[in-house]
């Protein structure tokens, strides 16, 4: 098996392993940062609003959600959520995603990933990030960047900032005018089938399908490198 010039990851539960979406939880820490709620909006209305509007774009049926090729930063989405209310937030867009996100869904390094980084740098294979995300580009690295402080990632790319969201192969397709590298020379590790597995593969990148951490239904294809370790795909590039 040819050893890839650089591997990309997914973020959530392939890098990172969240904790349960728990979108009150994240609308409670929020709303302690109104200056103005018109209506004294409880956090279960909000979120009930949130789901509302996800469920008008198609977003809200976590079996598909993956699926949804076309992103809506919270940028837009946060924005209009609160002010349609008439609740204002004393806070930046990105201070928004922050305090939402910790209390919604806080998250650990997946285990040995810190090990499997390290195995990468000392044998020089580049490293980045593609994840489907809504939060802001920044905000994504910060977190990433805090709970793997010593990772090498070239560029960390996130649908928030680019549009397109995986499966679509346009996000790999610009990994790879970024990275100045050809399909067969990356590996793709994520850990969803339809987005991750069959969206590298169909952009021609060697994916590695990582279930160590996986938080949807699984139906092994043995047609795919799999691993439950990073331990696993160690022993894949060495041969």
């Amino acid at each position: 098996m040819k050893t890839p010039k650089m591997v990309l990851f997914d973020y959530g539960q392939t890098l990172i392993a969240e904790q349960k979406f728990d979108g009150v939880k994240g609308t409670e820490a929020v709303l302690q940062y109104a200056t103005r709620n018109k209506y004294h909006l409880l956090a279960e209305q909000v979120q009930a609003k949130a789901n509302e509007i996800n469920r008008e774009v198609g977003r809200v049926d976590p079996e598909k959600r993956h699926l949804f090729q076309i992103e809506i930063p919270n940028t837009m989405f946060t924005p209009y959520l609160y002010e349609s209310q008439g609740i204002e937030i004393a806070l930046t867009n990105s201070e928004i995603d922050t305090i939402f996100w910790n209390a919604a869904a806080p998250g650990v390094p997946t285990e040995g990933i810190k090990d499997f980084l390290g195995y990468l740098k000392k044998k020089g294979i580049r490293t980045g990030v593609i994840s489907n995300i809504s939060y802001a580009p920044s905000v994504v690295a910060e977190r990433i960047n805090r709970l793997l402080p010593e990772n090498t990632f070239e560029f960390i790319i996130t649908s928030s900032n680019f549009m397109f969201r995986k499966p679509n192969r346009r996000i790999f397709d610009l990994a790879l005018e970024k990275a100045e590298l050809q399909p067969d020379e990356v590996w793709y590790i994520g850990d969803q089938y339809e987005c991750d597995v069959k969206g590298s593969l169909n952009a021609g990148l060697l994916p590695v399908w990582y279930i160590g951490a996986i938080d949807l239904p699984y139906a092994e294809d043995k047609n795919i490198l799999t691993a439950n370790t990073w331990k696993e795909i160690e022993c894949y590039m060495e041969g």
